[in-house]
């Protein structure tokens, strides 16, 4: 059965901030946990309030939130002024005015200076006068009966009105849930807009999904990138196609409750582990590779629904993977790793005989309409969970639990093997590669008759597409999100797409690379000292 979906009661102070009652210590330092995890680089957080009322209480939670780690040493910047974190995700500068006489006292402090890349944490901000940036959120602590009240109120222009607004929508969400007074730890996402975080409570654990709905119409006149390329805009196919995949036998998370239209979702938690090692750089861990790829063997052999749905919420057909979407996702490397690796744009003369070239091969291969299944289309290590066996099983690939495929397209099914078989963010050998691709082919064909020459075919221009795709990708991540990050990951695609385009069926397309942009099959890894 779905899960249920709650109504959205917000609790919101006249002023457009958020109150909150704190009968004890550990009710202030669970907001500040809270608070924690929507800070990011950038925040002023002031905290004003009498002695005792609870600043350093939560001063002390909010840094061993952003550490994760609660045995943490915060000791009180009276004297010091300013106590400097750097082990935390975001840097924090902790800063205690209690002793400041006058205004002019924090000049030398460099505080604005700090906002350019740290969080900065501020007790009694009244001894600075109007000498702190006026953008920031404002928490003021008072004594009420027994225990405190926590006024948060944001000024200036900052965002903090939308995110406090989004921490009381949640927190209405879990405490209508049953899980209000559940832990609450950041938990590292993808590239993605999403936000998650870890629940602990007695009735174990659980992941919240926090995505509300982002339509991107694109510019006046013109579809934007997400809409060709079908890319979910809100909760609805993922909550649709969780349920699909677990009806189908794998091990997608169930949805425990949802707020589809806020974007909510608590999902149950499929553990920590990995089909990498722990090691740097991780490896892959051969057999749990195997049994992801068998996982998309018994799906593939099976009918599977192109419409999904989630209760009477839900109706979702799943996309195409048609022209349009290929051409969206190879553009990227036009659009994107073009400037990235020449410093200017594409001219028209290769654009144009980039999309001949694909336009060739897909027409030759006919890989579009033939026989389509599910495309999760992002089945690769970041997003496969090794899970403990389910009691009872869900299907006998329960171990392998599948995270991230709300964008799903209804297309060849070779596209979800090159995810494993060349993934982007961990080496995969040649012999690796091979043994993927037979371990696939062996439980088709057992399964019944199966063209071995075809899928190899199709594995090929789908591995040569989507690694043209991820190009892309990197170098908008570094140029447009300040992601250097993936730039590490290009010489491994480039290798992977040198591998595709041997292929005698992508020979115009290795034409077009060799002769127009050589540069994307020559990237050399970075030697480090």
């Amino acid at each position: 059965m779905p899960a249920p979906a709650w109504p959205r009661p917000r609790r919101m102070s006249e002023t457009g901030g958020a109150v909150r009652v704190l009968p004890d210590a550990e009710a202030t330092a669970r907001l500040a946990r809270e608070v924690a995890l929507f800070a990011r680089a950038g925040d002023l957080i002031a905290l004003s309030g009498d002695l005792g009322a609870g600043k350093t209480t939560f001063a002390r939670a909010f840094i061993r939130a952003l550490a994760n780690n609660e045995a943490t040493e915060v000791p009180s910047p009276t004297f010091t002024l300013v106590q400097t974190y750097d082990e935390t995700r975001i840097r924090v500068l902790h800063c205690d005015l209690y002793r400041v006489s006058s205004p002019d006292g924090t000049e030398e402090l460099g505080l604005e200076d700090a906002l350019a890349d740290s969080i900065v944490l501020v007790e009694w901000p009244e001894n600075a006068g109007d000498t702190l940036p006026r953008s920031r959120l404002d928490i003021s602590f008072s004594q009420h009966g027994h225990g405190r009240h926590a006024q948060m109120i944001a000024t200036g222009a900052d965002d903090w009105a939308s995110r406090l607004h989004r921490m009381e929508e949640i927190r209405a969400f879990l405490d209508q849930a049953g899980h209000g007074n559940a832990r609450r730890d950041h938990l590292q996402g993808d590239a993605s807009t999403r936000r998650y975080e870890r629940l602990s409570s007695p009735q174990g654990g659980m992941i919240l999904m926090d995505a509300p709905a982002r339509p991107d119409p694109g510019k006046p006149g013109a579809p934007s990138y997400s809409r060709i390329a079908h890319l979910a805009e809100s909760v609805h196919p993922f909550a649709g196609l969780a349920q699909a995949l677990r009806d189908a036998g794998a091990h997608a998370p169930a949805v425990l409750a949802s707020d589809l239209d806020a974007g909510l979702l608590l999902l149950e938690d499929l553990g920590g582990g990995k089909v990498v090692s722990d090691g740097q750089p991780p490896e892959p861990i051969a057999e749990r590779y195997l049994e992801s790829v068998r996982l998309l063997a018994h799906l593939h052999g099976r009918t599977l629904p192109r419409a999904v749905s989630f209760g009477s919420a839900v109706k979702h057909e799943i996309p195409a993977f048609d022209m349009g979407v290929l051409r969206a996702e190879v553009s990227l490397v036009l659009d994107w790793f073009v400037p990235h690796a020449r410093g200017t744009e594409c001219d028209e003369a290769d654009r144009a005989a980039f999309f001949a070239a694909w336009n060739e091969v897909i027409t030759a291969t006919d890989i579009l309409t033939r026989s389509p299944t599910w495309v999760l289309r992002d089945y690769h290590s970041p997003n496969i969970v090794w899970c403990e066996p389910c009691e009872p099983p869900l299907g006998p690939y329960d171990r392998v639990g599948v995270i991230d495929f709300q964008d799903a397209l209804w297309g060849p099914a070779a596209y979800d093997v090159v995810s494993m078989g060349q993934d982007a963010r961990v080496d995969i050998t040649q012999t690796l590669e091979q043994n993927i691709i037979a371990t696939y082919l062996e439980a088709r064909t057992s399964a019944g008759r199966f063209d071995e020459v075809a899928f190899l075919r199709d594995y090929a221009v789908m591995g040569a597409q989507r690694n043209t795709k991820i190009l892309g990708i990197f170098a908008r991540l570094n140029r447009r999100d300040g992601k250097a990050q993936y730039l590490a990951h290009m010489p491994r695609v480039s290798n992977y797409l040198q591998r595709c385009l041997a292929h005698p069926a992508l020979a115009p397309i290795a034409a077009w690379y060799r002769e127009r942009l050589p540069e994307a099959l020559e990237i050399e890894p970075k030697k480090t000292a």
